[in-house]
């Protein structure tokens, strides 16, 4: 097998297979871990912030890490680096397997530490398989063997679907083993295949500086945005605490202080250098946009509006929904993994510029056309502007790496240049989950309860039944409804005694709080998809900004061409 083959099925195999079965097993798994694992109540005080932590812990260490990262395999070599990654991964992995069952809110913080471990793992994953997939294959291979690479991302997803369906409800540990055997095959295919450069004459100065400003920068940020979201005194949300106020504060200004810091190194660790380079700045302006228009609209809102809102109205239980609401997204991951190798193809021979607009452009049409269905939606029209969704991002995915990455010098492909593209992407996402979380807790906190006082009533329930429902937060309603609980369990005793029947009956079904909660939600849900829009439309103004024609720097510098 020739080593570019290699390669590409170790970064297959490892970076990507591994990685997707590990994201959708866990965010369609959730509400089983939550639920019949931790034996977690989300009306109980505080209870969000753990849901919080479990979603944004993983990226928020991406996010500070990844740039660093790229550094250190600069200088201990790739390959070493991207095998340690396995290893680390791999433990956590069997850490979190071994997370006791009804622990509680012990549990769930244990999930959150391992998680944040697992992360620092598929750090060094993520930013070493692009590089050595990029300098394995030639020029004018590379989009295709990144298609090829984010194409099998669709193996990785539908095994995460699958294998979370059937697993959750046998044994919720077995989540996160399932992850073990992929992680050791990488681990011994890279140890035995992938090739090592001897790195024992190469002197790269670590930024100590640099690393430590951009770290804790990003790092007091993104924790600004996280406990923004959680309430603070009488009010729902907490961008009025100080602890979020100074994290902010002294996040904007260490990133602010890292750039002169940056210019006067010999060795900076963000090379700024490159934002000379047109394709780089343009596409890894146009990634950032995508992430924040996709990062918390698609992956998150879109799993709440499945599992809790629309698949108990159709009478699946909360048992079946974590499976249903993955088979029902499949055909976004169809669209992708059919379009990412063309469009990688295609930007070999014409360049990344139209290929990569087009799909931005599709992206916007298709969360326009989600923004006409009702919450109850038709099935086929909703799966098939899944599908434009996925054909849109497979279209513009591919080419925007494959552009970003041609468009560096090969010394900055494993370190300063994928570690800068991976920290603007996950920064994007982590910013998306924090930006639409607000705008949907801030919409619950305004209709929901009025509406679910008015329904009570309505119901001929009791003043007392109404009012305690109505003073459930927004952020506990919204927890629950991505867990599919209903709120019957907060209502003491003493008011339920006496209660009908039917009434019991009715708070205890699938079908109230999606009833409740289905018109808000969507209130919200269109107003961060029409944010969301706006995005996209100026991601694909700049995806087209990055010059037009096929751009490789090795072949721009043997016909004397200047990158920028």
């Amino acid at each position: 097998m020739e080593y570019k083959w290699v390669v590409l099925t170790n970064t297959t195999l490892g970076g990507v297979i591994m990685s997707s079965i590990n994201m959708y097993i866990v965010l369609i798994s959730l509400p089983t871990i939550f639920r019949g694992g931790l034996n977690v109540n989300p009306f109980l005080p505080g209870e969000f912030d753990y849901l919080l932590w479990v979603l944004m812990g993983y990226s928020i260490v991406l996010a500070s890490v990844l740039v660093t990262f790229g550094r250190i395999s600069d200088l201990f070599g790739r390959t070493r680096l991207y095998t340690l990654g396995f290893i680390i991964f791999t433990v956590a992995s069997v850490l979190l397997s071994l997370i006791p069952s009804n622990s509680g809110n012990f549990g769930a913080l244990l999930l959150i530490v391992f998680r944040i471990v697992q992360a620092i793992g598929g750090g060094f994953l993520m930013v070493n398989s692009t590089a050595l997939l990029t300098d394995a294959f030639p020029p004018g291979e590379r989009g295709k063997a990144l298609g090829l690479n984010q194409a099998s991302f669709i193996i990785g997803s539908f095994l995460g679907i699958i294998l979370g369906g059937l697993l959750s409800n046998y044994d919720w540990h077995l989540l996160f083993l399932v992850n073990v055997p992929f992680a050791i095959a990488g681990a011994l295919w890279s140890i035995f295949k992938l090739k090592r450069v001897d790195r024992r004459n190469v002197r790269v100065k670590i930024d100590y500086w640099g690393n430590l400003t951009l770290a804790l920068g990003l790092v007091l940020i993104t924790l600004g945005f996280t406990y923004a979201l959680m309430p603070y005194g009488n009010s729902e949300m907490g961008w009025t605490s100080p602890l979020v106020i100074a994290s902010f504060i002294a996040g904007t200004a260490l990133i602010i202080a890292f750039i002169p810091i940056e210019l006067r190194q010999e060795e900076p660790l963000f090379k700024l250098s490159l934002f000379r380079v047109r394709p780089f700045t343009y596409g890894i302006m146009a990634l950032f946009l995508s992430s924040l228009a996709r990062g918390g609209a698609i992956m998150f809102l879109l799993t709440i509006w499945l599992q809790g809102i629309y698949l108990p109205l159709h009478g699946f239980s909360y048992t079946e929904t974590p499976f249903w609401a993955g088979i029902y997204m499949l055909p976004m991951l169809v669209g992708t993994v059919i379009m990412a190798p063309i469009g990688g193809s295609l930007t070999d021979k014409y360049g990344a510029r139209v290929i990569a607009t087009v799909g931005m452009i599709i992206i916007a049409i298709s969360l326009y056309l989600l923004t006409l269905l009702p919450y109850n939606f038709d099935l086929v029209k909703f799966e098939s502007i899944l599908f434009l969704n996925g054909v849109g991002n497979g279209l513009f995915a591919s080419p925007n790496t494959t552009s970003i990455m041609n468009a560096l010098h090969p010394r900055d492909r494993g370190g300063a240049g994928n570690g800068m593209r991976q920290t603007f992407s996950n920064v994007g996402s982590t910013i998306s989950m924090a930006m639409f979380f607000t705008i949907a807790i801030s919409i619950f906190s305004q209709y929901v309860p009025i509406r679910i006082h008015e329904i009570a009533l309505s119901y001929e329930l009791p003043s007392d039944i109404a009012n305690t429902l109505a003073s459930i937060p927004a952020s506990s309603l919204l927890f629950a409804t991505f867990l599919g609980m209903d709120p019957v369990s907060v209502l003491p005793s003493s008011l339920t005694n006496g209660l009908p029947t039917s009434i019991m009956k009715l708070l205890d079904s699938n079908t109230f709080l999606p009833s409740v909660l289905g018109p808000p939600f969507m209130m919200g849900l269109r107003f961060s998809l029409y944010i969301s829009i706006v995005f996209v439309a100026i991601g694909a103004v700049l995806s087209y900004m990055r010059g037009g024609g096929r751009y490789v720097y090795e072949e721009s510098i043997r016909k004397g061409a200047y990158a920028s």
